[in-house]
């Protein structure tokens, strides 16, 4: 595998910005099939205190998708919910729009939904959530760890409430997120093209309820979702270790044969 971290600039943010990226690296020892092309893509999201690296340093990813030759793209958005900020920049726009189109422009990448994918933890299991939900044409597949699923409830959380300066930036004053920014409320809405979902989230989690509510709603629409709610808490050893889990679960068209 081939391990990068770009910075480029970034018309949508104005301003440069950096993503961190594992691409596969054919193996001269084997032969090359008739059907390779393109390798698919993962999209894989850091969370609320993280950055594009952190995927890289706290687990395993790089050894874990060499065999399934998947490339991966982790990229940077601050503490951004993954949305157009209302007091801040266009990070919905950047991830949604630029991103995947400069991927593509730097790497071959495929473009075909069945080869495109998407995950992340915490703030980032939310925006692969929404990012499937909103562009469900663009994806095979979406997963959620530990994911705050349920912004709605998580600003007055009893618990662990979001910080009210977070909020301000991304949604202003409104007391509820913006209906295309609800995650509950756009499952609750989902339509038969919704790719399949995966939602785990350790039992100790204090984000766990946030995900029973999200799966709660997804079963209601009758949307495809694969549930792991299993003991853990809101850490890397949880997820370096459920990561293995959604890449098992990831519908690869073809996996290189083993060496």
């Amino acid at each position: 595998m081939a391990l990068m971290r770009c910075d480029f600039d970034s018309e949508a943010l104005g301003m440069s910005t950096s993503m961190t990226v594992i691409l596969p690296q054919p193996d001269p020892g084997l032969p090359t099939g008739p059907d390779d092309g393109d390798p698919p893509v993962l999209y894989l999201l850091h969370g609320l205190s993280d950055d594009d690296t952190t995927w890289v340093r706290h687990t395993a990813i790089e050894r874990y998708v060499a065999p399934l030759g998947l490339a991966v793209v982790m990229p940077q958005v601050g503490r951004s919910f993954y949305t157009d900020e209302r007091h801040g920049n266009r990070y919905w726009t950047f991830l949604t729009e630029e991103l995947p189109r400069v991927c593509r422009s730097f790497f071959r990448l495929s473009d075909r939904r069945e080869d495109t994918f998407v995950a992340g933890l915490s703030m980032g299991g939310y925006g692969a959530v929404k990012w499937a939900l909103r562009q469900p044409e663009r994806f095979a597949a979406a997963a959620s760890l530990s994911g705050a699923l349920n912004v709605a409830h998580r600003r007055h959380a009893p618990d662990r409430p979001l910080d009210p300066d977070v909020w301000h930036t991304v949604w202003g004053d409104a007391p509820t997120a913006d209906p295309d920014d609800d995650t509950v409320a756009l499952v609750g809405c989902a339509g038969a093209d919704t790719p399949p979902l995966y939602v785990a989230c350790g039992t100790e989690d204090f984000l766990y309820d946030d995900s029973v509510r999200f799966v709660e709603a997804a079963r209601e629409r009758g949307v495809p979702v694969t549930v792991d709610f299993s003991p853990g808490d809101h850490d890397w050893p949880y997820w370096d270790a459920t990561i293995r889990d959604v890449l098992a679960w990831l519908p690869l068209r073809t996996r290189p044969a083993a060496g």
